[in-house]
């Protein structure tokens, strides 16, 4: 078997923990201390966060789509595979490595979905971008960190709490989504996001597209 080649570290702004993008043939992992965030072999519940997002605001003329976190592109890719042509996606991402990692050494992975014109690189943390936006987005697909149960920056937090829930319904044109990632369930967040306003659901779907390996969580929360 081929051995994994670390290929580099970076530091989370504002955070001591650090980012390592590691590569074993064709296969990558970013990975945060002993911990895999994500893997280019692993990617069902990812795609799934954008299509069943699609789905609930399909009529729409010229959507809005914001996604945090970048990752590996498989939210990215998905989205753009079903949304129409005058779409408009902005991806927000904290570190600015990892736009790096997408346009160099997993350039093949993202496939050039960088380069299409519907999508704009906003580098910096999406809350911020979500308390600043008004109410311009129809959905807003969050797979930062590891779901509400964070690992890499406790400051995520505030996206899941009932003040940040509420800073993305107000986001949100009427009828607009925001769309959770999640490694797991989490009865109380479900609570959270009806508690700020917002008619929820949790929906599972598995880490591969093979159908099989672990069951992710992704929320489904609807703006009435």
């Amino acid at each position: 078997m081929l051995p994994w080649i670390q290929l580099d570290t970076v530091r989370v702004p504002g955070d001591k923990s650090e980012l390592r993008l590691k590569q074993r043939g064709q296969e990558f992992s970013i990975m945060l201390g002993a911990n895999e965030l994500m893997n280019s072999r692993l990617s069902g519940s990812e795609e799934a966060l954008a299509v069943l997002a699609q789905e609930r605001i399909r009529d729409r003329p010229k959507p809005v789509v914001l996604i945090g976190g970048l990752g590996m592109g498989f939210t990215l890719r998905a989205a753009l595979a079903v949304l129409p042509a005058d779409a408009k996606v902005v991806v927000a991402e904290l570190v600015p490595a990892v736009v790096e990692w997408a346009r160099g050494p997993m350039a093949e992975v993202f496939g050039g979905c960088l380069d299409d014109p519907r999508v704009s690189i906003h580098v910096g943390d999406v809350g911020e971008l979500i308390r600043s936006s008004g109410a311009g987005f129809d959905a807003i697909l969050l797979d930062v960190d590891n779901g509400p149960d964070g690992l890499t920056r406790t400051s995520n937090d505030s996206l899941y709490d009932h003040q940040g829930l509420r800073a993305s319904h107000e986001a949100l044109r009427k009828g607009g989504v925001l769309a959770v990632w999640s490694s797991g369930p989490d009865a109380k967040f479900t609570r959270r996001l009806k508690d700020s306003g917002f008619h929820a659901e949790a929906v599972k779907a598995r880490a591969s597209t093979k159908r099989s390996g672990a069951r992710h969580v992704i929320w489904l929360a609807v703006k009435p």
